[in-house]
């Protein structure tokens, strides 16, 4: 579990600061799997750093792919609105 969640919140940060938002939706998904599993992880003793990595490294990759989701969106928004 400890293991999944950092892989996990590694990938959602990825996703989340190269997509730009155009698939910020799937690193958020990633994301909250990564904290679900991650505090999961936590209530094992000999992984729980490695939990513990795992739920910061997916708390950080969903609120990065949610900003940046949202500003794509809001971007998108105001250049419709100048035609």
């Amino acid at each position: 579990m400890a293991v999944a969640s950092l892989v996990l919140g590694i990938i959602s940060i990825i996703i989340g600061a190269v997509s730009g938002g155009l698939v910020g939706w799937l690193g958020a998904i990633l994301a909250i799997i990564g904290i679900v599993l991650g505090a999961i992880g936590r209530k094992n003793p000999e992984h729980k750093g490695i939990a513990t990595g795992g739920l910061v490294c997916s708390i950080i990759g969903l609120i990065l792919s949610l900003i940046l989701y949202i500003a794509c969106i809001g971007c998108t928004a105001g250049l419709a609105s100048l035609y």
